[in-house]
């Protein structure tokens, strides 16, 4: 129970609470895992911490970006409007947050939601290979750019 109010995250809680009744282990929520996705044109979508909240929490920070503009299957699709942020802390390399706008974020999110859950750092994520030409390539790029590596911008 508690925030965020997501229909996705009541979905899990339903099923926490089943596994508790069955007398199994319940994964808890954490509410830092949970992808926030807003269903509009751009669709926006985020999970984990902002840069603000990072900073507040006391993170020392990188912050990652990369532009719809400069990814060819989003120009091909007509949708170049839109970015990709990504944030980690600076000292351990973990995926703190990411935040998206564009289009089709709401599903891409779901791979920084992994990303969150499992604790993945920087060089993880840096070292995965991602299909292109595709929109998911953009996840990439932004965490490449929070470490000074980006590669098609």
């Amino acid at each position: 129970a508690g925030a965020p109010w997501l229909a996705h995250k009541a979905s899990h809680e339903g099923v926490m609470v089943a596994e508790l009744i069955a007398g199994k282990h319940a994964h808890p929520v954490k509410p830092e895992t949970i992808a926030g996705c807003t269903y509009c044109h751009p669709q926006v979508a985020s999970v984990g911490y902002t840069e603000a909240k990072a900073k507040e929490l006391g993170y020392d920070i990188k912050v990652g970006r990369f532009p719809f503009i400069g990814n060819g299957k989003a120009i091909a699709l007509g949708e170049p409007e839109g970015m990709v942020k990504t944030v980690f802390d600076a000292k351990t390399g973990e995926l703190l947050g990411a935040h998206m706008v564009g289009a089709e974020v709401t599903e891409m999110i779901q791979g920084y939601v992994i990303g969150r859950q499992l604790e993945t750092t920087e060089e993880d994520l840096m070292h995965t290979v991602f299909p292109h030409p595709t929109l998911s390539e953009m996840m990439h790029e932004s965490v490449l750019d929070a470490f000074g590596q980006v590669i098609h911008m």
